[in-house]
């Protein structure tokens, strides 16, 4: 049985989120239950507990949708954030991941890119555009300090488990459960478990911050 996803949208546009709503609710697994014109609005219907998925315009009047993210973030079981915009800027992309999203898109994206992300996130994967993915390692790798990198890497290894070593590497390079259970001969229920304890002993929120952090460490290259 297909799980049901219940989805907010936050946009200041009438527009847009009324033409998300009728890509949305066209899908059988998919239901838009709250609209919100702003970030405050954004926080609002997030605390509700009904939402899974909030998909977050960046550029709102009042409270934008960055800072309204970190607000929702911050507050632990909260739905998981995609945030979508019309502007291919790094300032935006990086901001939105540091601040909790779970994922990244352009306005642009084709409707099955859009379902498929709040479908990925929905299961604890990250969505991000492949533009954005790019420039994100870019930053990374080219940011790095070797010497404390080195030293962060060895303090970060000290509390995973080989194993859980090889998940982060995988995790990093973009592995799904399912592509994570062929190659280390799991099932993916077993993969779910090892993801999870990866999120518990890292503190990390979901798989993006996952691949932020073995990149800043150079686990990734």
């Amino acid at each position: 049985m297909t799980e049901h996803i219940r989805i907010g949208i936050v946009d200041d546009q009438e527009l847009v989120r009324l033409g998300l709503r009728l890509v949305l609710d066209a899908e059988d697994e998919l239901e838009v239950v709250a609209e919100a014109p702003d970030g405050d609005g954004a926080v609002a219907i997030a605390q509700r507990g009904d939402i899974d998925v909030l998909l977050m315009d960046v550029r709102m009047p009042g409270t934008d949708g960055i800072t309204a993210t970190e607000q929702i973030a911050t507050r632990g079981d909260t739905p998981r954030i995609i945030v979508l915009t019309t502007f291919d800027l790094d300032e935006y992309a990086f901001a939105a991941l540091r601040a909790g999203a779970s994922g990244f898109l352009l306005k642009d994206a084709r409707p099955a890119e859009l379902v498929g992300a709040i479908r990925a996130v929905h299961r604890g994967d990250a969505a991000l555009a492949p533009s954005v993915t790019r420039r994100m390692i870019q930053q990374f790798a080219q940011g790095r300090d070797e010497t404390d990198t080195a030293a962060d890497a060895s303090a970060v290894l000290a509390v995973l488990t080989p194993r859980e070593h090889e998940f982060l590497v995988a995790v990093a390079e973009g592995l799904t459960n399912v592509e994570l259970a062929a190659r280390f001969v799991l099932s993916e229920s077993t993969v779910k478990t090892h993801v999870g304890r990866l999120l518990q002993k890292l503190g990390a929120r979901d798989r993006v911050q996952l691949v932020i952090l073995a990149y800043r460490l150079g686990l990734v290259r």
